[in-house]
């Protein structure tokens, strides 16, 4: 968890204009995808900066996340939770939707959270990871930041979570939102995409399927 100090230097981080350019265009991106949902739950939102921008849009925001100190920085409009996202406290069948903004490949055990999203998902409920990509030259560049958050990721392998998340979800991806220097463009390159993002919907129970 993080100190008071280095919630600070972080939040300062998270205000510099180009992450607010990065952190906008995130949620626009969200915003198209949230449609016809309202109640979400945003896991490791940190202090909820993108999730204050949706709550500002309309939308009933809780953010849940590991530290409570990078909660305390949260904008009023965002309900908050401290806890694990493995561990998450909330009652079955809650959210419209759930939202991993570059903070699935952070959490020990991803699966677990996973599963627990299905649980706090309303039928049909949908779910949205936005993954960093390794792959991007962004990516490789921050690695070598020895104070980048990126030094503290856990998991790198798309495939494997994509393959996971494609049995609990009916799912689609994409690659979005290329960096170079401080030049920020939509791209689907591999090599220029910051991000990998994996939509889905909750996969009804069989029983529960209509069949033909």
């Amino acid at each position: 968890m993080k100190s008071t100090e280095e919630t600070r230097k972080y939040v300062e981080t998270c205000l510099a204009t180009f992450w607010q350019n990065i952190f906008q265009v995130e949620t626009d991106f969200l915003v198209s995808h949230l449609k016809g949902s309202r109640d979400i739950l945003s896991v490791g939102c940190g202090p909820a900066m993108i999730e204050g921008k949706l709550s500002k849009l309309g939308f009933n925001v809780t953010g849940l996340d590991i530290s409570a100190e990078a909660l305390k920085c949260a904008p009023d409009g965002v309900r908050t939770f401290a806890g694990r996202a493995e561990d998450m406290p909330f009652s079955d069948a809650g959210f419209d939707a759930v939202i991993y903004v570059a903070s699935l490949q952070f959490i020990e055990d991803y699966k677990k959270a996973l599963k627990r999203s299905v649980n706090v998902l309303r039928p049909e409920g949908k779910i949205i990871a936005m993954l960093l990509n390794p792959e991007s030259d962004f990516f490789k560049k921050m690695r070598l930041e020895p104070d980048s958050y990126v030094n503290f990721i856990r998991h790198t392998n798309l495939n494997e979570i994509e393959n996971f998340m494609s049995e609990l979800f009916s799912i689609q991806t994409e690659y979005i939102l290329g960096i170079e220097g401080e030049k920020i463009f939509e791209s689907n390159d591999p090599r220029k995409a910051v991000l990998y993002v994996i939509n889905g919907r909750k996969n009804e129970p069989a029983g529960m399927r209509n069949e033909p």
